[in-house]
């Protein structure tokens, strides 16, 4: 099987290329795609090195699956020529997420809808896919009415110069070029994406319609506020869930730990729960941090990390490239 990774030299990209070689996806030829500028580097998969092609030539090798990370822009210029071809787009930009004719797909939630016919195939925000993958299974026993998610995002969500931009300022160097307005090392930006007419960034009110879409449920109200932290392992999310029905703990950890993608981590009094540290480089989801919320009946307050270049982004994507080849669609 050809697949083409769009955006191979990005650091999403260069993840794609790590998961695919990790999760031994059966590729028989890779072919790694970029601007213009970067036409004609090296990437290395599996030990062999590949040479960076452009657009048109990728198009024209007819891979069977795309995997994009080449920002919206990108994304909704080339996606529909790749899929008038016939390859399979999984787009990892927001640019078709919220489009009615398009799939947001988790597929430990609902890759089950998928069909040939969905050519293009968005891959949900990297702070939405960790939440729904968590709250799901609790929703099918218990039916949330509410959520309030406060983030705490890794840098590594705004690419390589953010990461450049945290050691730069950890260093006192100052010749490096500033991606965020303000200072991040030793500081916290309540500023993720741009601010939109209500008051909320783009990337809160991507929590709150994507959770919707992704779980079939626009009953289930959201809220959230999003923060940037200064660190590199993942991003973490303190979720507060109001249930139609009560619960018992112990049932929420029974369910936590038997769902799909999900490592449950709690034990407070030898000091165990998610940390961005630990959930570095790792494909699941962590959850800790569970407990009654004393204030108001019938919810829960959870801790939810997971690394958001893996499960955030490139191990969604991979993971939906397997469903299509497991089930005969590709």
């Amino acid at each position: 099987m050809k697949v083409a990774v769009v955006g191979a030299t990005g650091l999403v990209g260069g993840e794609m290329l790590k998961v695919l070689e990790e999760r031994n996806f059966p590729i028989t030829e890779l072919i790694p795609v970029a601007s213009e500028r970067s036409v004609g580097k090296k990437v290395t998969f599996k030990g062999q090195e590949y040479t960076v092609v452009s657009f048109e030539d990728a198009i024209a090798a007819k891979p069977a699956i795309a995997i994009f990370s080449a920002g919206g822009s990108t994304s909704l210029e080339l996606a529909p020529k790749f899929a008038e071809a016939g390859i399979f787009v999984i787009d990892n930009s927001s640019a078709w997420r919220m489009d009615p004719t398009k799939k947001l797909v988790v597929p430990e939630i609902n890759a089950h809808t998928l069909t040939k016919e969905d050519k293009i195939i968005a891959n949900p925000n990297c702070s939405t896919i960790q939440m729904v993958v968590v709250l799901n299974p609790l929703h099918q026993q218990y039916k949330i009415k509410r959520v309030v998610v406060s983030t705490y995002q890794s840098v590594t969500g705004t690419g390589k110069a953010a990461v450049d931009q945290l050691f730069a300022e950890r260093k006192g160097d100052d010749s490096v070029k500033k991606v965020y307005p303000h200072p991040i090392d030793l500081n916290v930006l309540p500023h993720i994406d741009v601010f939109l007419d209500n008051g909320y960034t783009k990337e809160e009110m991507k929590m709150v319609n994507e959770t919707k879409k992704i779980m079939g449920d626009d009953s289930i109200a959201v809220t959230a506020t999003t923060v940037r932290i200064p660190t590199i392992g993942g991003h973490s999310e303190a979720v507060n869930i109001e249930f139609e029905n009560d619960f018992d703990l112990e049932e929420v950890r029974a369910i936590l730990e038997k769902a799909p993608g999900v490592v449950v981590q709690d034990d407070p009094k030898n000091q165990v729960y998610p940390m961005p540290l630990t959930a570095h480089g790792k494909d699941d989801t962590f959850v800790g941090r569970i407990r009654r919320d004393e204030s108001q009946a019938n919810t829960l307050n959870l801790w939810i990390v997971a690394d958001n270049l893996r499960k955030g982004a490139a191990t969604n994507a991979v993971q939906i490239a397997e469903y299509l080849n497991t089930n005969e669609l590709v």
